[in-house]
């Protein structure tokens, strides 16, 4: 079996356990000191996590836009919906939004250190980038003074994309 593994460094492991444990309804396979691993069926993923409080990013220089999981259906996503909310985590949901280069349902949760996640589908084609606003820019939506994403907002209008 393959998988896509993906490390990310943390600045609080305890957080980002709790986090990831309500994401993917699964606790880790692995914990030790600073450390956790998810062995993730649905996505087939390996999550590593790896506590760096001073330095986290830098080893991917800061480059890190959001991260996603595609899902089949519509019904996937709602699910996602009412799993996450019901976990207690703030959520901005997006249905039929036009992003990269896509019709899509979608919704968006922070991490611990307010890193960007969207569960999303993808329900056409689109034949231009129009963004969340119709003015090009693309699909996370507006991010707060913390780097969060303004979970509630309504408004989407970071230039990043997907």
């Amino acid at each position: 079996m393959s998988r896509i593994q993906l490390a990310l460094n943390v600045a609080d492991i305890a957080s980002a356990v709790e986090f990831y444990s309500k994401l993917f309804g699964t606790e880790p396979a692995k914990r030790r000191a600073g450390y956790a691993n998810f062995v993730i069926a649905d996505p087939p993923l390996k999550l590593v996590l790896i506590e760096r409080p001073d330095d986290r990013g830098r080893a991917i220089g800061g480059a890190l836009n959001h991260l996603g999981v595609e899902v089949e259906t519509p019904d996937e996503v709602a699910a996602a919906v009412d799993r996450l909310a019901g976990k207690g985590l703030a959520t901005e949901v997006q249905d039929k939004i036009t992003c990269c280069f896509a019709v899509q349902d979608k919704v968006w949760v922070n991490d611990a250190d307010a890193v960007p996640w969207e569960i999303y589908t993808v329900l056409a084609d689109a034949p231009a980038e129009s963004g969340v606003t119709g003015d090009g820019s693309c699909c996370v939506p507006e991010v707060g003074d913390q780097g969060t994403i303004a979970i509630g907002s309504g408004a989407a209008t970071s230039p990043a994309c997907c």
